[in-house]
This record gives C-alpha cells, structure tokens and sequence, in this order.
C-alpha cells in the first residue's frame, strides 16, 4: 500500500507541474498578444492626428489638404512624435516611428514595435493612412526589430 500512495504522490506532483507550466504559457501568450492590440490601438490614435493633421488649414500648421505640404518632420511634430527617426519612445506599449510620407499618393506609414516578446520577436503593426479618403490599413507580423 505504501509504493501505490507515494506513486499517487509523483503523478500529482507531475500533473501540477505541468498544470503550472502551461498556465505560465498561456499568460506570456495573452500578455503578447494584448500588447499586439495596445500598439494597434495607439497606431490608429496617431493615424486620427495624421488625418487631422491633413485636414487643418495651413494657417494653423495643418496640410489644407494639399499633397504638396506634405513634409514628414512637419506631421511627426504635428502628431507629437519627437527624437531621431521621428520616433516616440516613451510609451509604456513600444516604440512608434513615422516611416514615410509619400506626397504622389497621399499616405502616411507608421510603425510601431511592441515591447513584448515572444521567441525574440517583438509585435510590429504597420498602418498605412490613405489621407484624401482617411482610411487606415493596419497590418501586424512578429519581427526583431524595425
């Protein structure tokens, strides 16, 4: 009777371990995750000022809705990103950069790289702002880095 108990002990020692193993697991995934949509989310904020940047006057440093006003640091201060690369580091989410600001077609591309990681990648969401119309096409992949 005493090797079936202490066997009894052993598999539940086993069964919690690998309970608590892939708890551990699930939260790491979820807190990836729910970081992916924080940077989703705050990108859409930015991509709101980029389209209001755009419809402002330009009398009061907006772009009149003019494609030839279109200057990439004039929109990064605009929507209050500051630093090298237009980026905006200080968010508790991850960092956001001001990638381009192509005039021909009127877009605006912002990137932000989360601060979670999962097996050495980090979330990267890319929303690309069609300023003419203000849509907003976010795509999101797992990268190293920028």
């Amino acid at each position: 009777m005493g090797t079936q108990q202490i066997l009894l002990i052993v598999l539940s020692v086993i069964i919690v371990g690998v309970a608590v193993v892939v708890g551990i697991m699930m939260f790491n995934n979820q807190a990836y995750n729910a970081n992916k949509q924080a940077v989703a989310s705050e990108l859409t904020t930015y991509g709101s000022l980029v389209v209001q940047w755009w419809k402002t006057p330009t009398s009061q440093g907006g772009a009149g809705q003019d494609a030839t006003n279109m200057v990439q640091a004039d929109i990064a201060a605009y929507i209050g990103f500051n630093g090298a690369n237009y980026s905006l580091t200080n968010t508790d989410t991850g960092e956001f950069r001001l990638t381009a600001a192509t005039a021909a077609d009127s877009t605006v591309t912002l990137v932000g790289l989360g601060k979670d990681t999962k097996a050495g990648l980090h979330p990267k969401v890319t929303t690309i702002v069609s300023l003419p119309d203000g849509t907003m096409n976010a795509t999101a992949i797992d990268a190293a880095t920028f």
